[in-house]
C-alpha cells in the first residue's frame, strides 16, 4: 500500500509539473555569441537554459522575486496573444526573438525583432539577465574544474554582474564559491573574492526571506 501511495504521489507530481504554466524564450542571432539561446521558466521557478537546439539543458532554481516578476510581465502582455513587433523602419537586426506561453494545453506566442512595449522590453531584458548569468556560471564551473588560474577572471565577471544587479539564479553559484573559498590550491585573491561573493549572496537571500 505504501509503495502504491508513493507511486501515485510521484505520478501526481509529474502531472502537476507538466500542467504548470511556463514561459519559453528563444533568440536566434547569427554572428552573435551565442547565436542561439533557449530559456524556459516554470511557475515554480525552475529554469532550463541551452545554447543549441539539441543541447541537454542546464537547469537551476530562480529566486522567488524574479519568478513573480517574469510571470507578472507575461500577464501584462496577455500571455503573448498580441503582436509585439514595433514595425519601425531603420531598426537594426537585433535577433529573432520569441516569447511563448504554455499552460495545460493553452499555447500562444509572439515573435519580434524589436518592441516598443515596455513590458516586452523588460521581459526581454530579464531573459538577457538569465543568459549572461548562466554563461558566467558555466564559465566559473569550467575554470573551477579545469583551469584554476582562470577562476579569478571568471569571478571578476560575476562580480560585475552582481554589482550591476544583473545576476540571477544565485543559489547555484554558492557551492562553487564555497569550494574556491575553502581550497588553498586556488590563488589567494580568488579565494577572498569567492568568500565575499558567497557572503553577499547569502546576506541578500536572508534579507529577502525576512521581508
Amino acid at each position: 500500500m505504501i509503495r502504491l501511495a508513493l507511486i501515485a504521489s510521484l505520478a501526481a507530481a509529474v502531472v502537476c509539473a507538466q500542467s504548470a504554466p511556463r514561459i519559453l524564450y528563444t533568440k536566434t542571432f547569427p554572428g552573435s555569441d551565442p547565436e542561439y539561446v533557449a530559456v524556459t521558466v516554470d511557475r515554480n521557478g525552475l529554469v532550463s537554459y541551452k545554447e543549441t537546439p539539441d543541447d541537454d539543458p542546464d537547469t537551476f532554481q530562480l529566486e522567488p522575486d524574479f519568478t513573480v516578476r517574469v510571470f507578472a510581465l507575461a500577464d501584462k502582455l496577455d500571455h503573448f496573444k498580441k503582436p509585439l513587433e514595433s514595425n519601425l523602419k531603420n531598426i537594426a537586426n537585433m535577433g529573432a526573438k520569441t516569447f511563448r506561453w504554455e499552460d495545460a494545453g493553452e499555447t500562444s506566442e509572439a515573435k519580434f525583432n524589436f518592441s516598443t512595449d515596455q513590458n516586452a522590453k523588460d521581459l526581454w531584458d530579464f531573459f538577457e539577465l538569465v543568459s549572461s548569468s548562466e554563461r558566467a556560471f558555466l564559465e566559473l564551473k569550467r575554470t573551477v574544474r579545469h583551469d584554476k588560474l582562470g577562476v579569478w577572471d571568471a569571478l571578476l565577471k560575476i562580480t560585475d554582474l552582481w554589482t550591476d544587479e544583473r545576476l540571477v539564479g544565485t543559489p547555484q553559484f554558492l557551492p562553487l564559491f564555497d569550494r574556491v573559498a575553502g581550497d588553498d590550491t586556488y590563488v589567494h585573491l580568488a579565494r577572498e573574492r569567492a568568500a565575499e561573493l558567497a557572503e553577499a549572496v547569502r546576506a541578500w537571500s536572508g534579507n529577502k526571506a525576512a521581508q
